[in-house]
């Protein structure tokens, strides 16, 4: 009874009653899902609109608009916001020939929402793109119940302690397993770049990585990743959080690890150029820390404690195969010599776009200090 508590009410409608509809022919005509970054900077929005032939391209998607005094994005009062697609996967909800869209939000003067963190990544990109950095991004997330607690932990209690969980096999040791394979599943098919998925640290946590993508790609296909994760947990009837810490006590919290390379760093002797950019990384830690959450490091605060496998919020370090450091080399790089680096302090709930253009600020672009510089003449 208490794991049927746990569940929305809506995922208990009958799914084949569902699917008798959905195999119904749609006469070459497309449900198009627009998919965008809502006022929170954390929460994604939805809703469908029908094409009359299936759109090749981006280009072939139409602009449109919403609503933005109902997502905290405009006052009622001028509440028009545009939706410009820019990235295009299969929907793996309704099947082919549909399609989910991601979008961009630009107010009623066409400048960027404030939580459209794409624009100005997008331009930082374009001038780096001789570098060709790639990023893997590591999410971490935890499964809830609708009533808010970790899934499949008892009503009243905990689990037993951290230790058996982490890829953990069995039924007294991961919850939740329908869930991540459905996931990934319908990452393939979408075309997201999903490369893998295992069991976290703490019990209900999981994590997926996406990646290797190359620049702007890498945000695109986090943020659709995510959208796929909630839309697949609200079939199932749970919750999915990206809360940074979202047990307190002795339980791990959730990072969104980001792996990172230049092309230079991926050559021979490219360990000389990872060494490089941790130093310009190590003076810009400040700048960082208040960009890799959405409140200014507030929410990282709570899980960068230098315990748990994190490094503390207030140091900067860095090691060779070193969980509880800022920035990890993987012994495998400092092996061969040249491969990448891990940037550890981005918290689960980070904006990839944010993350990624301040790496690239920082170490290709070479800016110093808490001031970004404006690269929209170039």
């Amino acid at each position: 009874r208490a794991v049927a508590m746990s569940v929305s009410h809506s995922s208990r409608l009958n799914k084949l009653v569902r699917e008798q509809y959905m195999r119904l022919p749609q006469d070459g005509r497309v449900q198009v899902t627009y998919v965008w970054i809502d006022g929170s900077g954390e929460g994604v929005r939805c809703k469908s609109r029908t094409l009359d032939k299936e759109p090749k391209s981006i280009e072939d998607v139409p602009e449109w608009n919403f609503d933005g005094s109902s997502t905290a994005q405009a006052e009622g009062s001028n509440s028009d916001m545009f939706l410009v697609p820019v990235c295009m996967f299969r929907d793996p909800f309704c099947l082919d020939p549909n399609k989910l869209v991601l979008c961009e939000v630009l107010k009623y003067n066409r400048k960027p929402a404030e939580t459209n963190l794409r624009h100005t990544c997008k331009k930082v990109m374009d001038l780096v793109k001789d570098s060709h950095p790639w990023f893997g991004m590591e999410q971490e997330y935890t499964l809830l119940g609708i009533n808010g607690h970790p899934y499949g932990w008892p009503d009243n209690g905990f689990p037993g302690p951290q230790g058996p969980y982490y890829c953990g096999v069995g039924a007294d040791k991961v919850y939740g397993r329908d869930i991540v394979e459905s996931h990934y599943k319908a990452c393939l098919y979408a075309g997201v770049k999903i490369c893998g998925t295992n069991a976290e640290v703490m019990p209900s946590q999981w994590e997926f990585q996406v990646g290797p993508c190359e620049g702007i790609e890498m945000g695109d296909h986090l943020w659709m990743a995510r959208f796929i994760l909630h839309r697949v947990c609200e079939d199932f009837g749970v919750v999915a959080t990206l809360d940074p810490k979202p047990m307190t006590g002795n339980w791990n919290g959730a990072g969104c690890h980001t792996n990172y390379s230049t092309e230079e760093m991926r050559r021979e002797g490219g360990l000389k150029h990872i060494e490089a950019a941790i130093e310009k990384l190590s003076k810009r830690h400040d700048y960082h820390i208040c960009v890799y959450d959405p409140r200014g490091g507030r929410d990282n605060s709570r899980r960068l404690t230098g315990h748990h496998e994190t490094s503390n919020i207030f140091e900067f370090s860095a090691g060779v195969a070193n969980r509880g450091a800022s920035i990890r080399i993987p012994r495998q790089v400092g092996q061969d010599g040249y491969g990448y680096f891990e940037d550890r302090r981005p918290a689960a709930n980070c904006d990839p776009y944010a993350v990624t253009e301040a790496i690239m600020r920082t170490t290709v672009l070479n800016e110093t200090g808490v001031e970004t510089k404006d690269y929209s003449d170039h």
